[in-house]
Formats: C-alpha cells, structure tokens, sequence
C-alpha cells in the first residue's frame, strides 16, 4: 500500500479538484458604507438541473483511528459540495480527479489551516470529511434534487491506501 504524504492546501494545488474558500489572497471589495470587506464569489455552487436547489446544513463529524485505510471514495455527479469548518480547526481532504472511477495512484491528502474551506467541482472523488479533531462542525453547501448523488467506489485490497497521522 502506498502512504499518501499530505500537502498543505493551496489553491494552486487543489484546482483540479475544486475551489479553496479562504479569504487570503482573494479579490474583495468594501460594501455597507465602508464597513465591510466583501470575499465576493470565493467558489460557485454547481448543479446538474434547473430543478436542483444549493442547501446549506451543517455537518458533525467524529475522528477516525489514524493511521487510517483509505478504501472508498465517493463523488458527487449531480452537483458540488463545500465543506467550511465551523470551530477554526484545520482538518485533512482525500481526492483524486474527475473519472468513470477513481484511479489510487493518482489520489492526493491535503490540510487546511483551519480558516480555510473547500468546495469539491461535480464528479470529484474524495474522501468523506476527515476530521482531526475529535469531533468538529462543518458548515456544507452541496445539492438537493432528484437522482443518485452519491457514488461510491471500494477500491481492491491491493490499491487501498494509507493516510497516516498529520504532525
């Protein structure tokens, strides 16, 4: 099994994968009479169909055991997910490109700083939220709509990986 090295999140390596939602180095402008800095547009939320709505929740996650086996990923063909953490903790992502079907050798472990958020693009293989904290809260915005939004691939025993604790 190959153990994957986490990255630290940039926008420049996460691109093929989706947007990073932080406010350094982003265009803003002052809105509300001076008052306000405005990150305008930090990700777009994507969807599939006309019909589709963008929501909002908030998901609670729990750690997993470390070092942990990475054998699924999902996606999501019908539309985006962003995940921005609610409590400033950083937290780890595992992805790998837009495919019929995620490729192990090309999958990739990053970690935000803990202001950073991200947003998946439709059809990118990742990871469910990986928490390192014991247990975090993560603002989502992704799709609802109708059709299956949540593929799953098992990768073979052989292709799994290992994401071993962030230092």
């Amino acid at each position: 099994m190959r153990t994957l090295t986490i990255e630290p999140l940039t926008k420049e390596a996460f691109a093929p994968f989706g947007d990073v939602i932080e406010t350094d180095g982003s265009d803003h402008f002052m809105i509300n009479n001076g008052s306000t800095m405005r990150f305008h547009k930090l990700a777009t939320v994507e969807t599939a169909t006309p019909e589709d709505k963008a929501i909002i929740s908030i998901f609670r996650a729990d750690a997993q055991d470390m070092p942990l086996t990475v054998s699924m990923l999902e996606r999501h063909p019908l539309g985006s997910q962003a995940f921005i953490p609610l409590l400033g903790n950083p937290f780890l992502i595992v992805v790998a490109p837009v495919g019929d079907e995620p490729v192990s050798g090309l999958v990739r472990a990053f970690v935000t700083n803990g202001r950073q958020g991200i947003n998946y693009h439709r059809g990118v293989w990742h990871h469910p939220v990986l928490t390192i904290e014991k247990r975090d809260d993560f603002l989502v915005v992704d799709r609802s709509g109708t059709g299956n939004n949540c593929d799953e691939h098992f990768f073979k025993e052989d292709e799994r990986l290992i994401l071993a604790p962030h230092q």
